[in-house]
Parts: C-alpha cells; structure tokens; sequence
C-alpha cells in the first residue's frame, strides 16, 4: 500500500501536477468567457470549472477527462435565463438536467449518444458556434450594454432591436477595446498555425488574456483617454462565497419551463459529455476506454452541485481534455489538480481576474464559434451528399428560427425520413428475365423486411404484366413482417386471375379472409 501511495505521489509530481497547471492555464479564461457568453454571473464560471475538478474527476472513470462549462451549452443556458427571468430558478434547471443524467447512468444509457446522427450533433455545433459569435461581436466593439441580447438570435436582426443598438453603438464603443479586440483575434488565430505550435509556451487563450492587461495597463499610464471602462472589464467578487446563489426551490413546481429545460439541458450535456469522451480516449496512448455510464452519474453529481451551490451546467469539454494529454497528464489527478489551481485563484487572487477586459474573453469566445462552424465544415457535409448535408443544414435553420431542442428533433426527423427511404430501396430486390416470348421477373427479398415496405411492395406487383411469371423469393429472409405476407397472400389470391404464373420461395401464405 505504501508502495502504490509513494507511485501515485511520483506520477502526480512528474505528469499531473504539471499538466493540471497547464490545463488551469487554459480553464481559467474559458470559464470566464462561457459564463460571459451564458448571461451569468461569471463566478458562476469558476465555480462550475472547480466542481468539475475538484468532485467530477473523482468520481468519473474517465483517466484524462476534463469537466467545466461548455461553450456548447451557452445557447440554451442564457435563452433559459432571459425566459425564466432569474438566474436562482435557472439553478433548479441544473439540478434536474443532473438528475436526469444521473439516472440515465444508472439504467445504463449511456450509449444514447450513438442513436443521434452525426449530421445532426454537427449541425446543433454549427448552430451553437453562429450564435456563439453574434452574441461576442457587440463585446469584441466595445457595447457594454446588457440590453444587446435580448433573445433568440433572429430578434438581432428586427427593425427596432438593430437600429436601436447601432444608434447606441457611437456612445459606447471606445477604440481601446477594438485595438484589444483586434490583437487578441490575430493573436488566436496565429496561435493555431502549425508553425506557431513550436513556439506555443502558454495556451493561446492565457495569452490573450495576458496581452488584454498589459495594453488596459499600457493605456491606464500613457493617459490618453483610452484605458477601459470598469463596465468592460471583468467583475468578480472579493468574496466569492458570500455572493453565490442559491436555488429557489419553492418554484420548482410552479413552473413547467424549469423542467423542460432541466431536459434539454440534461440531454445536451450527456450528447457533449459522451462525444468528448470518445473524442479523448482516442487520444489516450494508453488505450483506456471510459467508462460511459459511470460518467454519466459522474456528470449527473457534478451538475446537481453546480445546481445547488450557484454555478452553471459542465460537460466534459474536448478543449480541456486534449489539453491534459499534451500536457502530458496520466491519470484523473491532473483534472483535480486543476480544480485545485481555480479554486486558489479564486480565493486568493480574484483582484486578478478584475483585470481581464471583456473585449479579450470575447476574442476567445468568437474563435472558438468560429471553430464549431468552420467553412471547411460545411464543404465536407456538402461533399457527403444530400442525405448527410439537408439534416445537418436543416438543423442548424431550425435551432437558429426555434431553439436547440425544437432543431435537434426536426434534424432527427429528417435522417430518420432518409433512413425510411433508404430502407425502401433495400428491403427487396427485382429482376426481369426474358425466355422466349416469356418474361420472368423475381422479387428477392433480403434478411428483414418490414412494415415500412408495405407501399412500394404493393406498387411494384400492381406493376406486373398479365401473362408472366413471378417468383417471389424469401429462402434467405430471417424476419418478414405479417403485413408484407398479407399482401403477398392477398396478390396470391389475385394471380391466377391476372393470368400470373406465381411461385413462392421460403414465404408462408396467411390467412387473409378476416380482413374482408
């Protein structure tokens, strides 16, 4: 025992200790950002980034897993907060979506996410990165109004909101921000460049970070009338534990929007959680598999915390995880450790973290958009074919007409339409063959053929010319639905009048009298 404390102590030492470091360094303006982005509180944040740590990475079994907030689950947080009017309700949503992941653990689902196409996941990703960027540019401009975003996305675009904003835009945006705006983007982008990659000592969004106080500071001592307004920078209390809020459980059966939300948000989070965890263990040199559904409860614990202490909803997050395993993280402890450095933050520098302009979370924020709705994303989907590009593209309108559940389930709805399709074309196959003045036809049925076929079958023997013969072949099939071999009892009956020479192979006539 002594022997395998001294071991972990080693490899904590060696690997996680440092690669929690280097994962803090990336978390930290992250949590910032999503909160910003999420129309809350920004300790909020912080808060959820620690309980991933600090609770999540203990419980889950996942090696190299990284939890916090997501900036795919932005939308719907902050659409939930505007509607239900007060962020300690929105909190009752949290605890739920952990409930409800919680139990879909527990019964052992966590294999849902293999049943959405990946169309679908693609094109939600796409929606959630458009709105993800209109939500930062009045931020990256300077506008430190929060009367911008107001609602869904197409509201941006009304007479009133537009004009109203463009016209207040001229009072608040100042030429410090988009200065700081302009050099973090170029800064994110050039950070992404292979050649950048040799020279990368700190992740790019600590970077940002860094350059955005140095130029706030830059600006403050030249005293050029530049330095940012207090409004434009982050403001995070002294203490942030006698500011954090509390669920207001008395209106968890007043309001049935707070349920429906705990749903969508509960099955967002498990969709993210679940990808981002295959998505890692690929990367993992030592090929551990994680665990889904002890995940699953993992993450469920961990947002009924969030709910219950004042934070918004995690995922584990495909950012923070990749970053541990370059970082060179072997076991959960580099997650907790992480955990560990944000809670120290928070409680012993957040004059800090007051520093951080707003305009440099929002350049994060807006590449990171950029990245879950890249061009290059949508020249693949088109390259697929229309079956693979009409869902993911159908998705994305939808989600950005509707909301994210309303879109997610009309995408559903097309791929499963082309799934039905498709399923028509492959359950039988026909072939004509002409012997002298006669002709053959032979209708080969495949391994299972279901009620699904019913109108296409019944379409193809109307289309049989008298006088011919039909062979109808079910040797090879292992299920044929009772409706199929109605119609074929029922064409059976038929045949002989049509002067149709009818055999069946391996297909077992029913009674079809009872029907008349």
């Amino acid at each position: 025992m002594r022997r395998k404390i001294k071991y972990y102590r080693l490899i904590w030492m060696k690997h996680d200790l440092p690669a929690g470091l280097s994962v803090f360094l990336v978390a930290l303006p992250l949590c910032l950002g999503i909160a910003l982005a999420s129309g809350a509180p920004l300790y909020a944040g912080l808060l959820s980034g620690i309980i991933g740590g600090l609770v999540v990475s203990l419980i889950s079994g996942s090696q190299l897993g990284v939890s916090g907030p997501a900036a795919g689950l932005t939308t719907i947080v902050a659409a939930s907060i505007f509607s239900l009017g007060d962020f300690k309700v929105f909190l009752l949503s949290v605890i739920i979506a952990g409930f409800f992941q919680l139990v879909l653990g527990l019964l052992k689902l966590g294999v849902i996410a293999n049943y959405f196409p990946s169309s679908v996941i693609k094109g939600m990703l796409a929606a959630i990165g458009i709105i993800l960027i209109s939500k930062q540019i009045p931020l990256a401009l300077g506008y430190d109004q929060p009367d911008f975003w107001t609602s869904g996305f197409l509201k941006l675009f009304t007479h009133e909101h537009i004009l109203g904003n463009i016209s207040a835009f001229s009072k608040h945006i100042t030429s410090s921000v988009l200065l700081i705006s302009l050099i973090s983007i170029s800064l994110m982008v050039l950070m992404q460049l292979k050649f950048a990659q040799k020279f990368k000592l700190i992740p790019a969004p600590l970077l940002v970070v860094v350059v955005g106080i140095f130029l706030n500071l830059l600006f403050s001592e030249l005293k050029c009338g530049l330095p940012l307004k207090q409004t434009q920078l982050v403001n995070i209390p002294m203490n942030i534990f006698s500011d954090i809020n509390f669920p207001k459980f008395e209106f968890l059966f007043k309001n049935l929007e707070i349920w429906k939300d705990g749903f969508i948000i509960g099955l967002l989070a498990t969709l993210e959680t679940l990808l981002c965890s295959e998505a890692i263990d690929k990367l993992d040199k030592r090929n551990r598999i994680t665990p889904v559904n002890r995940e699953l409860i993992a993450q469920g614990i961990g947002n009924m915390l969030c709910g219950l202490l004042g934070a918004i909803p995690m995922t584990a997050v495909v950012v923070r995880g990749a970053a541990n395993v370059d970082a060179g993280g072997r076991t959960k402890l580099s997650a907790f450790t992480h955990g560990l450095f944000l809670l120290l933050a928070v409680l012993f520098v957040p004059f800090l973290l007051n520093k951080i302009p707003y305009a440099s979370l929002a350049a994060i924020l807006l590449i990171t958009g950029y990245n879950l709705t890249k061009p290059k994303l949508y020249r693949n989907m088109w390259s697929l074919g229309r079956k693979q590009f009409i869902p993911f593209v159908i998705t994305i309108l939808v989600i950005l007409v509707t909301d994210l559940l309303v879109g997610v389930s009309i995408g559903l709805l097309i791929s499963i339409y082309y799934i039905i399709r498709n399923n028509f074309k492959t359950e039988y196959r026909i072939t004509k063959i002409k012997k002298h003045e006669t002709v053959y036809f032979i209708i080969k049925l495949n391994s299972n053929v279901t009620f699904l076929n019913k109108v296409q079958l019944r379409k193809t023997l109307d289309q049989i010319p008298e006088y011919s013969c039909l062979t109808i072949d079910g040797s090879e099939s292992h299920f044929v639905d009772y409706d199929i071999l109605e119609i074929i009892s029922e064409y059976a009956n038929k045949a002989h009048d049509r002067h149709i020479e009818l055999t069946l192979d391996g297909i077992q006539q029913v009674n079809v009298t009872a029907v008349h």
